[in-house]
């Protein structure tokens, strides 16, 4: 089996997460893991079984870059691939504005909104969108998130 990771990173904490989750399915699968310009045009060459995007959320969306990557993917181009998403966030808690915290508890943050787009490409479902949590928008990562990222990515796998 092959999965393939699609991610892209601000911060570094996306990349983080990115390498733990491969770290779960390897064994299991073989996984390349690429940044959207790495990854080349969506399909060329087929697909894995698996795919997975991530992206921090930023200003409650995704990275512009893995959003365009998406796009690309051709109407019902992923047909019999399984996929999934994640994204590093800040918890709502940590969130210091009102305003911000308003919003993001009512549209979502970026994990859902990739994972939407790739079910819209006939994706079926993995596993629900993953979020793993920074500290502040720059990060680091919240303690234990690396593990909680890799146990994520073995749980993914062992559905296979």
């Amino acid at each position: 089996m092959k999965a393939l990771i699609v991610y892209d990173s601000f911060f570094g904490n996306t990349e983080k997460i990115a390498m733990a989750v491969k770290a779960g399915l390897s064994g299991r699968m073989d996984v390349i893991v690429a940044k959207p310009a790495e990854a080349g045009r969506p399909g060329a060459g087929g697909w894995p079984d698996l795919l997975i995007t991530g992206s921090p959320t930023r200003g409650f969306r995704p990275l512009p870059s893995v959003v365009r990557w998406i796009s690309e993917i051709p109407a019902d181009g992923l047909n019999g691939v399984a996929v999934v998403s994640f994204d590093t966030r800040m918890a709502p808690e940590d969130i210091r504005s009102r305003i911000g915290r308003f919003v993001v508890t009512r549209f979502g943050y970026a994990a859902e909104s990739m994972h939407k787009r790739l079910l819209g490409k006939g994706g079926a479902p993995a596993a629900p969108a993953g979020g793993f949590l920074v500290k502040a928008s720059e990060g680091p990562l919240k303690e234990g998130e690396l593990e909680r990222a890799a146990e994520w990515g073995r749980r993914i796998a062992e559905a296979f």
